[in-house]
């Protein structure tokens, strides 16, 4: 099963495919009697797109987590991604039908670049076909220079600002049943699926030693919990 997460809004309907471009900044260049020579560089911000149905009556398939609702309150949801300016967390899910993770989910900060909304009654009946560009999001910071002026030299002092917060504090354990895992246990418990990193870096010993004695020769990506687990949550 695959789950797309726009922020908190869960996709009714899971898009039957999705395309991830990570862009290229190479750049290439002619060098006299060398011929051409690629620099290589960092890559560039990744783009995802996909195409999304907005139901207008309710489908078995479909998946509601607060109840039905039409198409209306998931294109008020992506005017507002997209009008508020603000970064936002996107994630695909995807688990077999034991809940058994199938890869590594894709967890991403991104903006809404840009969304079509097409209404064809021959084709989508009642309901409205999303066409959304998604473009990924990296955080940055900023420097303040000050000069100081003497009689002989200037002096420039470069400040940087940093996170500063303190280790985050825990509300108490919570022991893991059958069928969880780090994103549902941080949307029920902390009202936000994307703290999953925050709930597995804080437990990561404990996770690594339930990995361990299950005979997993890994747990980078924290999806591997087993019941019986006592996880500190985070505040």
């Amino acid at each position: 099963m695959y789950q797309f997460y726009m922020d908190d809004m869960l996709l009714p309907v899971t898009p039957g495919a999705m395309t991830l471009k990570v862009a290229n900044q190479n750049k290439t260049v002619t060098l006299i009697n060398e011929g051409e020579i690629n620099i290589l560089k960092l890559p560039g911000l990744s783009k995802i797109s996909f195409n999304a149905l907005l139901p207008n009556k309710e489908y078995p398939f479909a998946q509601y987590e607060s109840g039905f609702q039409n198409a209306h309150y998931y294109m008020d949801k992506l005017e507002l991604l997209k009008t508020k300016c603000l970064p936002f967390q996107f994630q695909v899910i995807r688990t077999d039908d034991r809940g058994e993770m199938l890869m590594d989910s894709l967890d991403m900060q991104v903006s809404l670049e840009e969304y079509e909304l097409e209404e064809n009654a021959e084709e989508y009946e009642f309901d409205v076909m999303a066409k959304i560009e998604l473009k990924q999001y990296k955080t940055y910071g900023t420097k303040t220079i000050e000069f100081k002026k003497t009689e002989t030299t200037t002096e420039a002092t470069v400040t940087e600002k940093r996170d500063t917060s303190t280790a985050p504090k825990t509300t108490g354990g919570y022991t893991v049943v059958s069928g969880d895992n780090l994103w549902d246990i941080a949307r029920v418990k902390l009202g936000d699926g994307s703290r999953m990193d925050e709930i597995y870096e804080l437990n990561k010993d404990t996770i690594e030693a339930a990995v361990k004695k299950y005979g997993r020769s890994s747990s980078s990506n924290g999806w591997w919990i087993y019941p019986g687990t006592v996880l500190q949550l985070p505040s």
